[in-house]
């Protein structure tokens, strides 16, 4: 069963959320329709920025635990390889 990791911004530059989910496209409705109490509802994170398929969900929660794990600025740099105007992609969504 694959796995995405993704990375949700609340702006530019702003503050980041990085999660892993097996429906990305369920997932990315419940942050931007703050059903979830939690982190994202409460600073308003809900702009996809990022995001990565894996092919199975246990690889998915390992990349996102490493990437938990890396300086602010290597996610920045992450997020500006992908996306380099930090729009939301949200509508690639509907390919996957």
């Amino acid at each position: 069963m694959k796995g995405y990791v993704y990375i949700l911004a609340s702006r530019r530059n702003g503050t980041l959320y990085t999660g892993v989910t097996r429906d990305l496209a369920s997932r990315l409705y419940d942050h931007q329709n703050e059903l979830t109490p939690g982190f994202t509802s409460r600073y308003g994170v809900k702009t996809l920025v990022w995001f990565e398929e894996q092919d199975l969900l246990v690889r998915a929660i390992t990349r996102e635990k490493t990437i938990k794990k890396w300086p602010r600025q290597w996610k920045l740099n992450l997020i500006e390889a992908m996306n380099p105007n930090w729009e939301d992609i949200s509508s690639y969504l509907h390919g996957l």
